[in-house]
């Protein structure tokens, strides 16, 4: 294919990640290190500040000049949250309202962008998949290419997503640390652990992954794949508290009844945000004061809440690596013609840990949620099964060795 020489943009949205930097260093080091022998492809890169939104505002930087130093470049892969910056914008449908697509070709062409990385998550791919589609029906040569990231880890179409092996590790460390805490005293005691997840309880299933390192895990584990019963989830921990006193739960915010209420409403603002999710937190609570009531033992909740996205100093290397290396990969994809595209992990061994980097259509992904596979929750419904364990192991593994200066690590701000 013909080479396309111009600018580069790229931007982070949604919800950050102790890897999504990563990501974004990944590109920066694949633009700054891409050239041949008849110049470079993309000349200059450009990051939008809070994503598309600043991007409308032209609140841009130039980040090949930022990262002209590229030791800088080190202290970025493990720096936490999103240093771009963030939105949550939802953008219009194509011919619903395009104005706000006439104004960014409009800066495109003005700063010369014929690249555009877009690094995020569900609603992020609901962003690129309409600029990819405007831009079939304008005469304005793009390449628009979705970088995945979100530590939920529920986009269609990828083994995994960058961020979530981080945020899991952090899960798995965390409820190995409260379980041995719990487990010192003989009163009887019921500690329920709330786990980020609204629609996928990917993260509240990482919980589980100490029981194949060394038998330690929740004693129950909830996801919102299946329908939660109060009744029922009484009698389980009644169950485990008879075969000790000291039982750990995890649940996932996003549990709902067989009637789609969630079980933490109660609790909840019931606001929600451009995308139509409501804010979620509080089924902990929820059920902590559900089991004071109905079985009046001790019991208390523990919300991990923004700690399992934002925990640097515990992120997995797995996950830093590969988020890396698909930052690098998109902009290389991007360079040979691949355009309308989101990058992938496939896992090509099941013998031992393999994940090689591909592409697929954004908008065979876009809006749809990719939830805990069945075989991976257990006939009662209230743990995950071994194989899930196993499955997810290989993301948590690896220590980062991150800068430090005077017992506090080195992040870097844009």
């Amino acid at each position: 294919m013909e080479r396309l020489i111009g600018n580069a943009i790229v931007g982070q949205s949604g919800g950050p990640t102790a890897a999504i930097n990563a990501t974004l260093a990944g590109v920066i080091r694949a633009v700054i290190e891409n050239s041949d022998k008849d110049g470079r492809v993309i000349e200059k890169l450009y990051g939008m500040r809070n994503g598309i939104e600043g991007l409308l505002n032209e609140n841009i930087v130039d980040l090949t000049d930022i990262f002209a130093d590229t030791s800088k470049i080190d202290t970025l892969e493990n720096t936490p949250a999103a240093a771009l910056g963030s939105c949550r914008k939802k953008l219009p449908r194509v011919g619903e309202d395009d104005t706000v697509f006439e104004k960014l070709i409009a800066i495109f062409k003005k700063y010369n962008i014929r690249y555009f990385f877009y690094i995020g998550g569900n609603d992020s791919m609901d962003t690129v998949a309409k600029l990819s589609k405007y831009l079939e029906g304008n005469d304005y040569e793009m390449r628009v290419i979705g970088v995945p990231k979100t530590i939920d880890n529920d986009l269609m179409g990828t083994d995994h997503t960058p961020g979530f092996g981080s945020a899991a590790k952090y899960i798995a460390v965390t409820m190995q640390e409260i379980i041995r805490d719990c487990s010192v005293y003989t009163v009887k005691a019921v500690t329920i652990v709330e786990i980020m997840g609204r629609d996928s309880g990917w993260l509240t299933a990482a919980s589980a992954i100490g029981r194949v390192v060394n038998g330690v895990a929740p004693d129950l584990v909830y996801l919102p794949e299946r329908a939660f019963d109060m009744d029922r989830f009484m009698d389980d921990v009644r169950a485990a508290l008879e075969k000790h006193p000291n039982v750990v739960i995890a649940v996932s915010e996003g549990l709902r009844d067989a009637d789609g209420r969630y079980v933490g409403e109660g609790t909840q603002s019931g606001a929600v945000d451009v995308f139509g999710h409501k804010y979620l937190s509080g089924t902990g609570k929820a059920l902590e004061l559900a089991v004071k009531e109905k079985i009046g033992c001790k019991v208390r909740s523990v919300e991990l809440n923004i700690s399992q996205r934002c925990a640097s100093h515990l992120a997995s290397k797995t996950d830093i690596t590969e988020s890396v290396r698909i930052g690098r990969a998109a902009v290389e994809a991007a360079i040979d013609g691949a355009s309308c595209k989101m990058m992938v992990f496939e896992r090509t061994s099941k013998e031992s840990y393999v994940c090689e980097i591909g592409y697929a259509d954004v908008s065979e992904i876009a809006n749809k949620i990719r939830t805990v596979d069945e075989r991976f929750i257990n006939s009662e419904g209230n743990n995950v099964t071994d194989e899930c364990a196993e499955y997810l192991l290989p993301l948590i593994c690896g220590e980062v060795n991150a800068e430090y200066s005077k017992g506090l690590p080195k992040h870097i701000i844009i």
